[in-house]
């Protein structure tokens, strides 16, 4: 009789790991899809000519799914198109990623203890198929677009010379794989570190007590800002107008603003900048903080000088922090020393803000010249937003130590489910 940690020996059970790893693809390909069609429906996307709807949308989905997309520009030999692109839509990547990641959890829920064959067993199918479904995807995202220039004299000698400016877009295949495929490894390994029920391998659940609990806390504290930020998302749309623009910015990059906010509100700071009549979708309030030709630090102070509200961002963070250093101790067994919490959560912040600096940085350009000659027309826009890696994780690092220390204090009194108390000792006669 095998023991319950042995990885299933019957017949079928490849077959069980394959059929389970489709669901999850399926599943999470067709999520992405259903946010990013919403999404760009919002933003009024379906009026694109050329039938171009499903390929955007394509675009948006290989982009959510790690890959990369290349911005593609030409005018002939009157003129030069260039334009670049690299943005994460993290509404359509987190859709994508829950998914995907509870659906390869869900066959293991019924062990403590796993082989790495079995691991393996569920991690290959599903990493094989993603690649596969992205394949797909990233060839249906190509599309060409005309631009008109504004300009009646280039688009006059445009149209008489057949040189006309185009833009558009096609995914980059090898890029695309490469990123993806480190994108599901990723999604499967926060996965296994943050469930409470998904099975280890005997030699590393030592590190359960170690990593567990600060890993869950902390993405406990990533999905709260987005939950909170849906809220304001939802009051916004409803009461100050423009509903569909907010709903677009929702449905394509609120966990990028959620996010950002976070760290804004641990006292870190961006460098950005917005130019041209082009941009990408952000609040009023960020945009006027960017918009000019020189780069602008974006951090709670400038943004207080045009709306003092903008310090209830210091408020929220110090609030759900504390919240995610009470939960990281009580997930803890109750020997874990108060220094040993705030060492853990400060590094899974720490490394969580550098992920999130990492994933919501953003830079987007387009520019048209003739005969060399600068920017025609209204056409040129730059949008770019950078993180100051060093005093975002820094401070994190600091902020989460901080956090675990007193959130562990606050557990001392909590009973910890699970946790057996060490027997008295007897005193030998």
């Amino acid at each position: 009789m095998s023991s319950p940690s042995a990885p299933s020996s019957v017949p079928g059970g490849s077959a069980r790991a394959w059929r389970d790893a489709l669901v999850a693809v399926v599943a999470g390909f067709a999520v992405m899809a259903a946010v990013a069609a919403a999404g760009l429906a919002c933003a009024r996307a379906t009026d694109l000519p050329g039938g171009a709807f499903p390929r955007v949308v394509a675009a948006v989905v290989v982009l959510a799914a790690g890959g990369s997309v290349e911005v593609t520009g030409a005018a002939g030999f009157l003129a030069d198109a260039h334009a670049s692109l690299s943005v994460l839509p993290l509404s359509v990547s987190l859709a994508g990623a829950l998914t995907a990641g509870s659906l390869f959890l869900r066959p293991l829920h019924n062990r403590a203890v796993t082989r790495p064959g079995e691991l393996a067993t569920r991690t290959v199918p599903l990493v094989l198929l993603w690649l596969l479904a992205l394949t797909g995807t990233a060839v249906l995202a190509r599309q060409t677009f005309g631009i008109s220039t504004g300009d009646s004299l280039v688009t006059d000698l445009g149209e008489l010379l057949d040189s006309s400016p185009t833009a558009g877009f096609r995914a980059a295949l090898p890029a695309t794989l490469f990123f993806g495929l480190l994108w599901i490894l990723g999604l499967l390994l926060i996965a296994l570190l943050i469930s409470r029920r998904a099975p280890l391998p005997a030699r590393l659940v030592r590190f359960h007590a170690a990593v567990r609990p600060a890993a869950f806390a902390t993405v406990a504290l990533l999905l709260a800002y987005v939950v909170i930020g849906l809220g304001v998302g939802v009051v916004v749309a409803l009461t100050q107008g423009h509903a569909d623009r907010t709903f677009a910015v929702i449905l394509l990059g609120l966990p990028n603003l959620a996010w950002l906010a976070l760290t804004l509100g641990l006292g870190g700071a961006w460098d950005g900048r917005v130019e041209g009549l082009f941009g990408l979708p952000m609040p009023q309030l960020l945009d006027q903080v960017l918009r000019g030709p020189k780069l602008s630090r974006v951090d709670v102070g400038s943004l207080a000088e045009q709306d003092s509200r903008a310090w209830w961002l210091v408020a929220v963070a110090a609030v759900l922090l504390l919240g995610t250093g009470f939960l990281a101790a009580v997930r803890s067994p109750s020997h874990v020393r108060a220094w040993e919490h705030a060492l853990r959560l400060g590094v899974a912040l720490a490394l969580a803000t550098l992920t999130v600096c990492l994933l919501t940085a953003l830079e987007a350009r387009f520019g048209l010249s003739l005969l060399g000659i600068g920017d025609v027309g209204m056409v040129g826009a730059k949008t770019e937003l950078q993180p100051v890696l060093w005093r975002n994780v820094g401070l994190a690092l600091l902020w989460g130590a901080l956090a675990g220390f007193l959130g562990a204090l606050l557990a001392r009194p909590v009973h910890r489910r699970g946790l057996v108390e060490k027997p008295p000792q007897t005193i030998a006669r």
